[in-house]
């Protein structure tokens, strides 16, 4: 069943792309960041959206902590803001959200991690260039934990891997295991990324991921890293305490 969900339309019209004016009264204190881990069960994509439309406001007004949200989503289709009707190829196999954030088609699913990122940008530097540099460190980072080399590409958002050769014409291969997406509000930061652990990923192929026809994905399964969620979510931890330099606080439920 095909479906397009107006997330805009739901959250009463304040979905917005980007505002870039800060608060006054600003808190320009450094607190730890929330760590909240819920992989365990896939959450509702709109859900997921709804509470971090909410949080951000929160963040905004001092009255929540940063938080760092990883969870699972049941398989989707998330249509960005750049996203051309000619990229998606499966309009039947799994629901189709259309969401705020920057970027094209992608995919979650059981068997990837997705990490929202609500931080408050004001609180460092306020450069979203520099925030998206950072994001995809944090990937490099925790792939590198399991002996994975990801590298970023110019005119190619997310993080790529250099596979074996072709059977085809010998070169090597490039394959993204990792997007990113995401949104800014008022400084506020949500969407976020996703790193592809176990995913199937024949459910690609409902689509053309990040709009780049010639170029397939991967998974850390697909290149022989048998490490399961719990693995990988623990080292998203800790490299993202080394790449940010923000200490955090383990949190149980939202």
């Amino acid at each position: 069943m095909y479906y397009i969900t107006e997330l805009s339309r739901l959250l009463g019209g304040e979905y917005q792309i980007a505002t870039l004016s800060a608060s006054k009264d600003m808190n320009k204190r450094t607190h730890s960041v929330r760590w909240l881990n819920q992989i365990d069960q896939p959450t509702g994509y709109l859900e997921a959206v709804t509470y971090m439309e909410r949080l951000v406001r929160a963040i905004d007004r001092g009255s929540e902590p940063e938080t760092v949200w990883l969870l699972e989503h049941p398989s989707i289709y998330t249509r960005g803001t750049s996203a051309s009707d000619s990229e998606i190829i499966d309009r039947e196999s799994f629901p189709i959200y259309e969401t705020g954030r920057g970027g094209k088609f992608t995919y979650h699913g059981p068997g990837q991690i997705v990490g929202y990122t609500m931080l408050d940008l004001r609180k460092r530097k306020m450069d979203i260039r520099a925030f998206v540099h950072d994001l995809e460190e944090w990937i490099i980072a925790t792939l590198a934990k399991f002996s994975i080399r990801g590298e970023r590409r110019n005119n190619r958002i997310g993080i790529w891997v250099v596979c074996k050769k072709s059977s085809i014409n010998g070169l090597h291969e490039e394959k993204k295991i990792a997007a990113i997406g995401v949104r800014v509000r008022r400084w506020i930061s949500y969407h976020g990324i996703s790193i592809n652990v176990e995913p199937d990923l024949r459910h690609f192929k409902g689509i053309i991921p990040c709009g780049i026809p010639e170029f397939g994905v991967t998974s850390l399964l697909d290149l022989g890293i048998t490490a399961t969620m719990s693995d990988v979510a623990d080292a998203m931890h800790l490299s993202f305490e080394e790449t940010f330099g923000r200490k955090t606080r383990m949190d149980p439920k939202i």
